[in-house]
């Protein structure tokens, strides 16, 4: 969700998703369907960083706001079909978690695909992950938590290691993304309670996409939404989107959700090491070190999250007479 980033990627604030949402998610004695679930996480993932990176070669031609509005646009005519909303039909009640949604998706596409231009993949795609992690560590206060939450801001601070070069503004705009990213989950938990399947999604993502219409707008009248520029814009819509949801679809239904959630938490690394390959961003020691202590905070934090709601679903059976 990275790159989103939406983030049912994207990386994906699926992860919050139960299993048991997903029609045929797996049961525990289905091992030998792991193996298609986690080619399809790794191209899902690895897509995603691939499709942020290729973005950037767009930037100097249509701007950050030009790629985001054709990846909105792609976005929309991927989810659109799929989950078919009745807009006419929709309650105010419905409405305004859609419309919040929408802004979030806004605020948080502009300001990642900023962040990239401005620091390293690596850095942007783990200070965004501090959202999801920030939402998981929020609701507890156990130990164990705690330093998760300890260790992520180390991680944070060995990563960056503040100084007079260090770009405050590209920092500050990734962890921008990461709020976002923790409202989504928030917000996707309470428009999923009032919409079935994807239609919130969808709907955010159509008001979204139409925000920056004036933008394709703009584009179109300059003339510049040809060629090479378009087409690394569109790829980021497929790379990000359509790729994501079509393949976390296919791996719930083939993964334990836990499993899920831990592997997107690869997503920093992954980011890392795309930029080296594609940008030629070379990422100092102590940068790697500070991702590996996001990567395992999530890790953890998402392993004890999972115990713990196995541990809520089992009590009720026990206790009940």
């Amino acid at each position: 969700m990275t790159a989103q980033a939406e983030p049912l990627t994207a990386p994906s604030p699926t992860t919050s998703t139960p299993a048991t949402t997903v029609p045929g998610a797996p049961h525990p004695g289905d091992r030998p369907r792991l193996l298609p679930g986690i080619l399809s996480m790794s191209a899902s993932a690895t897509g995603s960083q691939i499709g942020a990176a290729v973005g950037t070669f767009a930037y100097p031609t249509l701007g950050v706001p030009g790629v985001v509005a054709v990846r909105q646009l792609v976005a929309a005519a991927v989810l659109l079909p799929l989950a078919r909303p009745n807009f006419r039909r929709f309650t105010w009640a419905q409405w305004w978690p859609c419309l919040l949604l929408a802004a979030v998706f806004a605020t948080m596409n502009l300001s990642l695909y900023t962040a990239f231009s401005r620091i390293d993949l690596g850095l942007a795609v783990t200070l965004e992950f501090l959202g999801p992690l920030s939402v998981a560590l929020a609701t507890s206060r156990r130990l164990v938590d705690l330093v998760c939450a300890v260790a992520a801001a180390a991680g944070v601070y060995v990563l960056v290691l503040p100084g007079p070069s260090t770009d405050w503004f590209g920092v500050g705009l990734a962890l921008l993304a990461g709020v976002c990213w923790a409202s989504y989950i928030l917000l996707n938990r309470l428009a999923g309670r009032r919409l079935p399947g994807l239609q919130a999604t969808a709907t955010a993502t159509t008001c979204s996409a139409l925000g920056y219409l004036p933008v394709v707008v703009v584009l179109l009248v300059r003339g510049e939404l040809v060629g090479l520029p378009l087409l690394c814009a569109v790829t980021v819509g497929l790379l990000c989107s359509a790729l994501p949801y079509a393949a976390d679809l296919f791996s719930l239904r083939r993964v334990p959700v836990q499993l899920f959630g831990v592997f997107m938490s690869a997503n920093p690394v992954l980011a890392a090491l795309v930029g080296l390959v594609l940008l030629g961003q070379v990422i100092a020691l102590h940068a790697w070190v500070g991702i590996g202590l996001v990567v395992v905070a999530d890790v953890v934090a998402l392993a004890v999250a999972a115990r713990r709601h196995r541990r809520a679903a089992v009590r009720p059976i026990v206790e009940t007479p």
